[in-house]
């Protein structure tokens, strides 16, 4: 696998091609296997630190950004509008170009996702996407890399379910997101199909769905869009939802909650599903969203995905800010 991502920005995996987002679950679960399963220590970031700039609230992304970098050998600095004269006294563009003196990397979870793209613009060093109104793609890479068994870590119980992801039939129950449209940009060039099931008037953005309809077209898979959460989970082998209530829409509350009647995942929406169902959530997660039964059943890999986002952002720091390459065998995806 031939990919060099050196120096690449991630705004949104659209921009990713098959064996460049192959290349990164691999780089993730190499890291992983080294560093948690065989003990070693990998200081790849050693010398090298990144400026983390939060707009909005974070558990699992901050976390595993910071504890990654660091795990690497690197320093991970963590700044809010707070800490920062960012939009206040000192204009994107400016804060853009002093980071990239100073820093090798931003990771920045903002509002407005055209934020990202002044910044890539203005900087000298690679933007991660940790979050827009528009994408969520450190989130979805940590999914992947839960669904799939590494073919090249054998006989090893890693966690990860599937035996690869190609085939796959993914079952999305809930609003037209961030996360949702980060699957949609990414899974058919994985070889995937996608069911989404959203109420009306929540569907995803339209510019996004078209360009998915293309994607799917193109590398033959399977794209379904429907008002109907059973229809959507029909023979899917994941089931997934997140958030009916993003941060900054807390005043549409009440309409979403009436919107999102029978939207909840339960037992009966697994009844539709594959014998070999499995749940996600990018968390937190609200019970209105799934029920306890499903949430904390054993088809949920809630806790493992939370995990993973962990070893997947490391996999984007290393291949972006270094020459390492995977050293286990290339897997069978």
């Amino acid at each position: 696998m031939n990919v060099d991502l050196k120096g690449r920005d991630l705004l949104t995996l659209q921009n990713y091609t098959a064996d460049e987002l192959k290349y990164l679950l691999w780089m993730a679960s190499d890291l992983k296997q080294r560093i948690k399963h065989e003990g070693e220590y990998l200081p790849l970031m050693q010398g090298k630190s990144l400026a983390m700039i939060f707009e909005k609230r974070s558990t699992r992304t901050r976390l595993s950004a910071e504890t990654g970098f660091a795990l690497l050998g690197g320093h991970p600095s963590f700044l809010t509008t707070q800490d920062i004269h960012l939009g206040t006294n000192e204009s994107l563009t400016d804060t853009a170009r002093v980071l990239s003196s100073m820093t090798n990397a931003i990771l920045a979870r903002v509002y407005n996702h055209n934020d990202l793209h002044l910044m890539a613009k203005e900087a000298t060093i690679p933007i991660i996407n940790g979050l827009s109104d528009l994408y969520h793609p450190l989130q979805i890479l940590a999914d992947y890399l839960t669904l799939q068994i590494m073919q090249c870590v054998p006989d090893m119980d890693t966690g990860e379910h599937y035996g690869g992801l190609k085939g796959l039939t993914i079952a999305w129950v809930g609003d037209g997101n961030n996360v949702l449209q980060s699957f949609m940009t990414s899974a058919a060039q994985l070889g995937m199909h996608l069911r989404i099931a959203t109420p009306r008037g929540f569907e995803p953005d339209l510019r996004i769905t078209k360009i998915t309809e293309q994607n799917f077209k193109e590398y033959g898979t399977k794209l379904l869009l429907t008002t109907d959460p059973l229809e959507a989970a029909d023979s899917a082998n994941v089931l997934v939802t997140d958030t009916w209530i993003s941060m900054g829409q807390e005043e549409e509350k009440k309409e979403r909650l009436k919107a999102f009647q029978g939207y909840q995942i339960t037992m009966q929406t697994a009844k539709s599903a594959a014998s070999n169902w499995t749940f996600l959530h990018c968390l937190p997660r609200k019970p209105e969203e799934v029920d306890d039964e499903v949430f904390y059943s054993p088809q949920s890999l809630v806790f493992q995905e939370a995990e993973n986002r962990k070893w997947t952002i490391m996999a984007v720091m290393v291949s972006l800010l270094t020459d390492y390459s995977p050293q286990l065998r290339k897997p069978t995806f």
